[in-house]
């Protein structure tokens, strides 16, 4: 389980990345490509979430 974990937190750092990239680029927070990479990374936040309180 501790590999699946560390593989969701390589996803999730890149994935904030991303959304600073986006960020960076697009200027605001409303624009839809920061939202949804935002929504993506909230997405794999909460798979991190529960993987942690299953264990």
């Amino acid at each position: 389980m501790q590999n699946n974990e560390n593989l969701v937190l390589l996803h999730v750092e890149s994935a904030r990345e991303q959304l600073y990239q986006a960020l960076k680029k697009y200027g605001f927070l409303t624009h839809p490509k920061v939202i949804e990479q935002s929504v993506a990374l909230d997405r794999l936040l909460n798979q991190y979430s529960s993987q942690k309180t299953v264990c």
